[in-house]
């Protein structure tokens, strides 16, 4: 039965970073225009530093070592999965590519 709480957590948080990638992506473009993917450069590297940092602090050697694995799974797979895109990513070079924005490309890769 432990099993569901983790799915659940996992969901929950998948709904909710999934909401925010959305949500921040249309502000990014509506700011910084559609040229460039903006907002999907700066979800992922968002993303990628919050679930670093979580896991920092919810490691053993942390300041909350005794997180329940079910908050890391919120977190980590739920929240900063949701949120942090490599579809979207691959999709936005490949775009990039095919309209011979080379330059563009190789800086969203970098990035």
């Amino acid at each position: 039965m432990a099993a569901w709480g983790m799915y659940a957590a996992v969901a929950v948080g998948g709904a909710l970073g999934s909401v925010g990638r959305a949500w921040l992506g249309t502000m990014v473009a509506a700011v910084m225009g559609t040229a460039f993917p903006w907002g999907t450069l700066l979800i992922n590297v968002l993303g990628s530093f919050v679930i670093g940092w979580f896991a920092v602090l919810t490691d053993p050697d942390g300041r909350w070592p005794d997180a329940h694995a079910h908050w890391r799974a919120f977190v980590m797979v739920g929240i900063c999965g949701g949120f942090t895109t490599f579809s979207a990513f691959s999709l936005q070079t490949l775009e990039l590519l095919r309209a011979g924005l080379l330059a563009r490309a190789g800086v969203s890769v970098l990035g």
